[in-house]
């Protein structure tokens, strides 16, 4: 198989698990259950199947992942100079409770169930739901709390 065909399908399969991954399954990344690394580790095999083809050669698997790091490197240096890419590349927030008031529809998007958030606020140390100003669904998939009661930051 020749270097450029290598090149091209690292960069398909590298650009097609990439927006899987960003658009569809955004909350999973955040925290890594076995299921979850089962998932990724049938994800890169089922990958690596469509990258490689009939390539078997040393040459042909170092071409391969030099493409796959030239892109991951790209994407992150692109991120960090032009915020339009940041904004494709990284997912915003979501607001899952604001003042104490459950956000629904926020929550069925991503599949977040009650007992889910009730844990997370239960973690955090927080007394229920009522004391609980903003909770939000991070970019990294983390689920983060701010408090009613904690204090805020002087200038």
């Amino acid at each position: 198989m020749s270097p450029l065909e290598l090149v091209l399908r690292g960069t398909l399969m590298y650009w097609f698990l990439f927006i899987l991954l960003r658009f569809i399954l955004r909350r999973d990344v955040g925290s890594l259950g076995i299921s979850d690394f089962l998932f990724v580790v049938i994800i890169g095999d089922a990958a690596q199947n469509g990258m490689t083809g009939n390539a078997t050669s040393a040459t042909d698997g170092m071409v391969l992942i030099g493409t796959l790091v030239f892109w991951s490197y790209m994407l992150d240096f692109m991120s960090f100079q032009f915020p339009v890419i940041q904004r494709f590349t990284s997912a915003p927030r979501l607001c899952l409770v604001r003042d104490g008031k459950l956000q629904r529809r926020n929550m069925r998007r991503e599949f977040i169930t009650d007992e889910e958030l009730n844990a997370k606020i239960r973690q955090e140390g927080v007394d229920g739901l009522a004391n609980v100003k903003r909770m939000y669904l991070e970019a990294d998939g983390e689920i983060s709390l701010i408090s009613k009661d904690e204090p805020k930051a002087t200038a």
